[in-house]
């Protein structure tokens, strides 16, 4: 409790006073033109790794980056948000980002390890077709790179589940369908900062610092 006490009293008598003119006007009503659905790991902070002010993304975090499907959604704190961001904020993309050295697809790679934790494990079956995902992958690599360990594949992989559970929410399908939304599937290393995205076309993550600022992939 120091420590966060410490950061307050910074927060509050130095860093504030120079911001105090964007937060006023947030009082007024946040318009945030991406929803960013991420993990609740410690190690992944969304508005370091975009460069975002408050009041420029909605965040949405819980463990593994899921989207329960619409079929499994129902009075989930996933769908309110994603509902909300949808249909009442009008946000204009949708970014599902994925980590390095996750704790949940560790987890689901070894369900045996949340064995003695009901919660979690009830939690990770929202990704079990991650798992489905995983032993389809061609032999070869097809798609993925061969040289990747399985749990990096896994989390992309699952990056790649979590979107379509994504559009099966009819708020987010019509809005895409209207030309109103666009959809990313990101995966972030942060041990070296680097992000990919996902090129749907491809099945493939492709370092975000060689496209150019008007490329958009199909995802």
């Amino acid at each position: 409790m120091r420590r966060l006490l410490q950061g307050l009293q910074i927060f509050q008598h130095k860093v504030f006073p120079k911001v105090w003119h964007r937060f006023e006007r947030l009082a007024e009503g946040q318009q945030p033109k991406t929803l960013f659905v991420t993990c609740s790991d410690s190690r992944i902070v969304p508005e370091l790794l975009t460069q975002t002010e408050p009041g420029e993304l909605f965040v949405l975090r819980n463990t593994g980056n899921l989207v329960p499907s619409w079929s499994e959604a129902a009075q989930s704190g996933e769908a309110a948000t994603i509902e909300y961001a949808v249909q009442v904020l009008k946000v204009e993309e949708i970014v599902i980002c994925g980590h390095s050295h996750c704790g949940a697809m560790l987890a689901l790679l070894n369900p045996e390890s949340v064995a003695t934790l009901p919660a979690v494990k009830q939690w990770l079956s929202h990704a079990q077709q991650t798992l489905k995902e995983v032993a389809d992958l061609p032999i070869d690599g097809e798609g993925i790179d061969p040289h990747e360990d399985l749990l990096t594949t896994a989390t992309k992989c699952n990056v790649i589940v979590q979107l379509a559970n994504l559009r099966s929410y009819p708020a987010v399908a019509e809005a895409e369908a209207q030309g109103q939304l666009d959809i990313h599937g990101w995966y972030y290393r942060f041990e070296t900062g680097e992000t990919f995205e996902l090129d749907g076309a491809a099945r493939q993550f492709v370092n975000m610092m060689d496209l150019t600022a008007d490329e958009k992939y199909v995802v």
